[in-house]
Formats: structure tokens, sequence, C-alpha cells
């Protein structure tokens, strides 16, 4: 998923999959989810993540898991 929505570079995070223009792990993301958090707490959480970055991940993710 190395595009404008997940970039990796050792530089940044030491390569960990991040939010694009950000140092948000994706991780991070789905850690919260699986915690039964909402999408809502994590933007809260994390001001630099967009809604539309988290929303065009899922819609990705689930275009692959679909493919």
């Amino acid at each position: 998923m190395e595009n404008n929505i997940v970039s990796s570079c050792p530089d940044v995070m030491g390569g960990t999959a991040v939010f694009t223009g950000t140092r948000v792990p994706i991780q991070t993301f789905l850690d919260y989810l699986e915690g039964g958090h909402s999408i809502d707490d994590f933007l809260e959480g994390f001001p630099t993540v967009t809604r539309e970055q988290v929303m065009a991940f899922l819609q990705e993710a689930k275009r692959r898991m679909n493919a």
C-alpha cells in the first residue's frame, strides 16, 4: 500500500508504515480499532491524520481483500 495513503521510509519511524505526511503508524490506527475505539477517537488523538486519509486507507484495504 505504498502510495499517497501509506508511506514507509527508513528515515521516518525507522521504516514503519505511516500515514503519508505524518509520523503516525498505521498499526496505531489498527490498534485503536481493535481496542473498540472509533475513527473519531483516533482522529482526536492524532490530529495530523485526516479523515480522508483514514477512509482512503480503509477503502484500499477493502479493495485488496476483495481482489
